[in-house]
């Protein structure tokens, strides 16, 4: 895998879309035992706060950039890459915003081998962030934790109780950057239908990621997968709201079909 974290580099001092590195998909979804039919549908929601480019005076403009790529694209692109491109962006002359937006739309949509839908912001239109998720906490559980390695055998529901929709969440998810094992902090929602979910053992499970290595899309995808499996949900979704790294935050929501929730910007991003 050539990608770019993990190494030195030198910032870009022009635009260069070869910076661009895109992943397969479908190698992480392998190890899951998904095929080509995914058992899910979703997005992945890019949010950029440090953003910029030169107009043709060469005077510099900035915005806040909002990318959100369907989970269906056959490829991811590595953070990294991504900040490096982008930042290729803050030296280089564009005529106007439109000129801008059309190059992040095609650029992009080569990398994840779909359309992405980019969105420039006004500074004072970017949303105003919130202190928490909806639904409720799983964390004011008094819980006992001793796995810190994914573990989805904690996971169970009360299958002689009635079914139920609820929305629960959590901000004490941890996970680690496969390449780097650098720490990537998230809080993370899940709503479903079906019999009651244990939230203790919910708690436990996602603390059990303190330790795992993967993606912020493939966790995502790996928590929804292992909670319809164990816990045989009618309906399911599963969202993370991944804390910003050199500007650059990463929302993978992932449900059955129809399933949708846009994540608000919280107070730690």
């Amino acid at each position: 895998m050539d990608i770019p974290l993990g190494k030195p580099s030198d910032y870009p001092q022009q635009y260069d879309p070869g910076l661009l590195a895109p992943m397969d998909r479908s190698t992480a979804r392998a190890a899951m035992g998904i095929g080509a039919v995914l058992p899910f549908a979703g997005e992945d929601v890019w949010n950029g706060y440090e953003f910029s480019w030169l107009n043709e005076r060469g005077k510099p403009q900035v915005a806040g950039l909002r990318l959100a790529v369907g989970a269906r694209s056959p490829c991811m692109v590595e953070s990294k890459s991504m900040k490096l491109y982008l930042n290729g962006f803050a030296q280089t002359r564009f005529s106007c915003a439109d000129e801008v937006r059309e190059t992040l739309a095609k650029d992009l949509a080569a990398a994840f081998g779909d359309r992405v839908a980019v969105a420039l912001l006004d500074l004072q239109d970017i949303e105003p962030p919130r202190a928490a998720l909806p639904g409720e906490p799983l964390d004011v559980l008094d819980v006992d934790v001793d796995g810190y390695s994914r573990d989805p055998t904690v996971l169970g529901v009360d299958v002689a109780a009635a079914p139920v929709t609820e929305t629960l969440h959590s901000d004490l998810f941890r996970s680690l950057c496969p390449v780097t094992g650098q720490p990537d902090w998230a809080s993370v929602l899940i709503r479903y239908t079906g019999a009651p979910v244990d939230r203790a053992g919910l708690l436990r499970y996602l603390v059990s990621y303190r330790n795992h290595q993967g993606f912020h899309e493939a966790t995502v995808e790996q928590i929804f997968v292992d909670i319809k499996a164990r816990c045989g949900c009618e309906r399911l979704l599963v969202a993370g709201a991944f804390l910003r790294r050199g500007g650059l935050d990463i929302n993978p929501v992932r449900g059955d079909p129809g399933e949708t929730f846009t994540l608000p910007r919280l107070l730690r991003q």
